[in-house]
This record gives structure tokens, sequence and C-alpha cells, in this order.
């Protein structure tokens, strides 16, 4: 893979991705699959992780390529002064079209890497606002003011609308244009449907931050197949 198709931004301090979904920010305990992280120290060296985006989650992430630039933007994720923007579907319509969740999350004590909202967790505030709404499905903003492990899948699931293909917290059945479309029909030739979407729909649209002294606003437009299913729900539903 050549990181160097999806570098959104770099300078001498950092370098920003576009990180499509399955792949992730960092190697995991086992150090089996590819990420992020190792594919540019492959192509840079040195790299210092700021953040990270779930593997399933697509979007913008940024990293450090010196320790005076990964201390500078770390102290902003720990203090909150980052501005992180989501766009996500959803199954169903919020009853609200626009809300804050803030419900504490912690580790589910039995199911190991996933989360659960608790009392005694940790404080989780997620902003989110309805962008369109599909019948079926919901398009929604995300404005995350805290960074929790899995934090909007767990909001949304915790208010009954998780987040669309989504294995551990929702659903994971694919998105299929036969679901909603009257008469449709196989070509003569294909034998088995392809899925409009058949992986998590969220994707880390836009990353404000400052940048060693400059605010710099950061954004991935978002992916064809999430565009695609959204054009298809739009036509037929």
């Amino acid at each position: 893979m050549n990181i160097g198709n999806y570098i959104i931004a770099e300078d001498e301090n950092i370098v920003v991705i576009n990180k499509p979904s399955g792949l992730y920010s960092i190697p995991d305990r086992k150090q089996l699959e590819q990420n992020v992280k190792d594919l540019l120290i492959a192509k840079y060296g040195n790299i210092f992780t700021v953040h990270r985006l779930d593997a399933p989650t697509s979007g913008v992430i940024i990293f450090a390529k010196n320790e005076t630039a990964h201390k500078y933007l770390s102290e902003q994720f720990e203090n909150r002064t980052t501005q992180k923007t989501y766009i996500g579907i959803v199954h169903g319509i919020p009853y609200k079209a626009a809300d804050t969740i803030n419900a504490p999350i912690a580790e589910h004590p039995a199911k190991n890497g996933t989360m659960i909202v608790n009392r005694n967790g940790k404080e989780a505030i997620t902003e989110y606002e309805l962008v369109e709404n599909l019948k079926r499905y919901s398009v929604l903003k995300f404005n995350i003011l805290t960074g929790r492990t899995h934090q909007i899948r767990v909001h949304c699931k915790n208010i009954g609308h998780a987040i669309v293909c989504d294995e551990l917290y929702g659903e994971a059945q694919p998105i299929l244009l036969s679901s909603f479309k009257k008469k449709f029909n196989l070509g003569k030739s294909v034998l088995e449907e392809k899925p409009l979407l058949n992986r998590l729909a969220l994707h880390a649209h836009r990353l404000t931050i400052d940048v060693l002294g400059t605010t710099m606003t950061f954004e991935s437009p978002l992916p064809k197949d999430m565009a695609v299913a959204i054009k298809q729900m739009q036509r037929y539903m």
C-alpha cells in the first residue's frame, strides 16, 4: 500500500492522512495488521501518534514528525481544544433533530474490546445534528467533545440508532439496494448482489487544530461507498 496516495497535507512538523476504512491507525496488540503509523515510519523514519481512529472508521487523522509537534498537538486532544466532526449513517430517525449525548463510557465487563454506557465510566459527550432523513436511515453529523474509545458508536447504540454496519454495537448486515428498491433485478450474468455498503458507516470528516501557533482545518470528503449508498437511498426511498 502506498500511503503517499492518502496524504491530505504535510510539512516539517505534521502529516495528515485520509485513512481508508479497514486500516488500523497504529499497530494492534499482535502487530499483525497493516497500519498507518508503520507505513509512515517506512516513509519518513520518525513518526509520533497524536490520536487514533477505529480501524473501520475512515477519514482525517494527524501524526507528528517530531517530539515538539507531538507534545503540542497531543495536549490539545487532552485539553479538548480540537474540533472533530464526523459524518455517519444510522438506523432509524432520531426523535430530536439535534441533541447532546452526555453519557459516561466504560469497558464492557465481559466482552473484551467493547465499551458500554455506565454511570461509573469516564465522561463522554457527543453532539449530533440530523443532516438528512432517509426514511429507514439518517445521515448525522457528530461533534465529539471527548475522545473515548468507540464513543460515537456506543452513544448511537445507547439512543437506539446504531451506526449502519456496526458489527460490535448494531447490525453487521450490509446495505443492499434490493432491500429498498422496488422491482430490483440482478443482471443476467450476475450471480450475487454486491452491497452498496458493507463497512462501518462512520467517517472523520473534519479536524481543526492549532499547529504550532497556526489554526488549521483538514477535511476529507465523504468516501465513495458512503456517498453512493446515500445517493441510492435518496433516489429510492
